[in-house]
């Protein structure tokens, strides 16, 4: 919502510091929000679950920016109730004019309601565009709010939104002679705590992630210099989990932190803090021996994961000055071409972050910055900072040139093979791969895509399908891995080829998204070494060259079922661990033999693919562990995978671009001592390894 759109009616303030109620400004009613949550939080499921704290931690880190709070405790509590603790102002708890309630009961109940939208409140705010803590007070079955401040504590209840009575007046403040460290907040003298319980009538999903929790405060750490963030996971009282991040460096800190399992081309990262027309700009730059860039824009500590206008300033800056910088210094001869964007970009890790009075985003989610005095600003701050940085650190600016003309050099030969690929018709859409069965409609909203491991998987798959609507691809053996290979020797595996060819949507510069064949592109692999192999080498190519598939929605993995369970003639499927654990309890069952069934690829059709299946008798209980999809019949494979009324897929997402990112890079990467680390520190949790 504009700045036009939200003009206060209370006077202005005269104190720049003044926090009452006449800095609280009203702008629409809260009702539409249990009747349609998705369109305040995207979702019900985990995503919206944890939307809820993350709008309640912005409003805290709101008052960090502001500087007025440097301190802020998240609590995971039994029941997965979330307290958030901070240490600022607290908000205030008077009479407001305009809805005749406290201030306190106005923020929780009234969408669109807080300090940021008049005057005096808060100059610089991340949650400006966020739906407020009102939203959470609304989605959840019960929210406390306590309140520090002026020498008293005072406390609010509700549920579903709404009041259960008027603020109470809890007393006076009084220090405790002895911390409990488990409450720190008890010290402390003004501050905001919410206490809510997401209600379960409304989400799908109620387990707070405790690591995605500490990634996001780890981020909102660096971006917000000199903060403690702590976090307690109180879940089980008898192991609690304690986690706090503290970073004086701010971005500088964070570029470090990302990519940091591979080797910097130079000694020291580039770092800039500067105002420039009221607007703070804080970038962080260092360059890595790997291919990918890396690169995080930030708006008033919200990430805008389609960039705007600080990316487009950075990048042209970036570009601009290092060509003035190679040519000045004969880094670039004569007759050679400026260094691309593409160029620079090569091995960037690089951290953007903005604060601006009133920002202008596209959509409700924060995704792109759309404003263009910002552009300029970036541009100039960046220029300024990176040419005298490059001035100061020959040696650093010759490896990052070199970096990137070693970049440009590949570019071209890379463009020529490219070429010389097209030229001779290779990715042409038209010429599908002879192993495709295809399916017949072709409306591609309507068509799925199956890429299925093996010869064995492929037959049943071909035979079980709907072919209306259903094409399968099966693959032999492994693709080669895109995290160690550039354009033209990944153009040379012909199980690439033939994906790209079956996807419809051409590659790199040709890409078309609008072209793609298939709504759905579905991996099916066993559920052995191999099969997650080969899901980790089709992901990472997706990840790395394919990403809008992911990022549209396009993407899924299959969850085929690990037991069939089969007592007289009914047949349950169970598709973990756990589920055959409790189907065990629920029949009264201490333990069930499982057989685990062994197929060769070279079975293809259906009659040796069931010659195959063997089964033991448990307690008048059949039980089958799926080890390969081959061991399913068609008639099966349909029932349990394929059917869109049965089966359960996984839909890809980015949550997590950073993560996803490192991870790619750890398991992929050509740096092997990462990859032990992971191994070594993940080892133990792996199940029903086939050695």
């Amino acid at each position: 919502m504009k700045n036009s759109e939200s003009k206060s009616k209370s006077p202005k303030a005269k104190d720049p510091n003044a926090y009452g109620a006449e800095q609280i400004t009203v702008l629409e009613g809260l009702a539409p929000v249990r009747k349609r949550p998705g369109m305040y939080i995207g979702n019900t499921a985990s995503e919206g679950l944890h939307h809820l704290l993350w709008e309640v931690v912005d409003n805290s880190i709101d008052e960090a920016m502001a500087g007025h709070c440097n301190e802020i405790i998240v609590k995971i509590l039994p029941d997965n109730v979330i307290q958030v603790c901070d240490n600022g102002r607290g908000i205030p708890v008077d009479m407001h004019k305009t809805t005749k309630v406290s201030a306190l009961e106005t923020v929780l109940t009234k969408l669109h309601a807080g300090g940021k939208f008049g005057e005096g409140g808060y100059k610089v705010s991340g949650g400006l565009h966020g739906v407020g803590v009102s939203v959470v007070n609304a989605l959840s079955s019960y929210l406390r709010a306590d309140v520090r401040r002026d020498g008293k504590k005072y406390m609010q209840e509700y549920s579903c939104g709404n009041p259960l009575k008027k603020v109470k007046e809890l007393g006076n403040i009084v220090r405790p002679k002895k911390i409990d460290p488990l409450k720190p907040e008890e010290a402390y003298k003004t501050g905001t705590t919410i206490t809510f319980q997401p209600d379960a009538s409304i989400f799908t999903v109620l387990d707070y992630h405790w690591d995605k929790v500490l990634t996001r405060l780890r981020q909102q750490a660096y971006l917000t210099k000199g903060i403690r963030l702590i976090a307690l996971d109180l879940r089980n009282d008898k192991k609690p989990k304690q986690y706090g991040f503290y970073f004086e460096g701010g971005i500088a800190s964070y570029v470090r932190h990302l990519n940091r399992s591979q080797k910097m081309i130079h000694n020291n990262i580039f770092y800039v803090d500067k105002n420039l027309n009221d607007i703070n700009v804080e970038i962080g730059i260092k360059y890595v021996e790997e291919y990918d860039e890396t690169l995080l824009a930030f708006t008033n500590n919200i990430i805008n994961p389609e960039g705007g206008m600080h990316v487009a300033g950075f990048r042209t800056a970036l570009t601009r000055t290092l060509n003035s910088y190679a040519r000045k210094n004969n880094l670039i001869k004569e007759k050679e071409e400026n260094l691309s964007g593409d160029d620079v970009r090569e091995g960037l890790t690089a951290v953007i972050s903005i604060k601006v009075q009133d920002p202008q985003f596209e959509g409700q989610t924060k995704a792109k910055l759309g404003n263009a005095e910002v552009k300029p600003v970036v541009d100039a701050v960046l220029s300024e900072a990176l040419g005298i940085y490059l001035e100061e650190h020959p040696k650093d600016a010759e490896n990052i040139i070199g970096k990137s003309l070693l970049a440009a050099r590949a570019r071209m030969a890379s463009k020529a093979a490219r070429d010389t690929v097209l030229r001779k018709g290779v990715l042409d859409s038209l010429s599908l791969p002879g192993k495709l069965a295809d399916c017949s409609s072709r409306e591609a909203e309507k068509c799925e895509l199956y890429i299925v491991e093996g010869d064995s998987a492929g037959g049943s798959a071909k035979q079980g399908r709907n072919r209306e609507f259903q094409a399968i691809l099966p693959l032999r053996g492994k693709i080669i891995n895109v995290e160690k290979a550039r354009f033209d020797k990944m153009l040379g595996n012909n199980e690439v080829k033939s994906l790209i060819i079956a996807l419809g949507t051409n590659f790199a510069e040709q890409f078309e998204l609008e072209k793609l064949r298939y709504n759905k592109i579905i991996i099916m692999t066993d559920a052995d070494v191999d099969g997650a192999h080969i899901s980790t080498l089709l992901l990472t190519f997706f990840y790395r060259h394919f990403l809008p598939l992911i990022q549209n929605g396009h993407l899924y993995l299959a969850q085929p079922p690990l037991y069939r369970v089969q007592k007289g003639k009914e047949v349950k499927y169970l598709y973990s661990e756990t589920e055959l654990d409790d189907y065990a309890k629920a029949n009264k069952l201490s333990s069930i033999p499982i057989v685990n069934v062994e197929t060769d690829d070279s079975v293809a059709n259906e009659e040796e693919a069931t010659d195959t299946t063997s089964e033991v008798q448990a307690r008048g209980f059949n039980v089958q562990r799926y080890k390969g999809l081959g061991e399913m019949n068609p008639e099966q494979l349909w029932d349990t995978t394929m059917d869109p009324a049965n089966r359960v897929l996984k839909q890809i997402n980015i949550e997590d671009a950073e993560k996803a990112d490192e991870v790619f890079d750890i398991l992929m990467g050509s740096d092997v001592v990462p990859r032990k680390r992971f191994i070594q520190a993940h080892a133990k949790n792996v199940k029903n390894l086939d050695i």
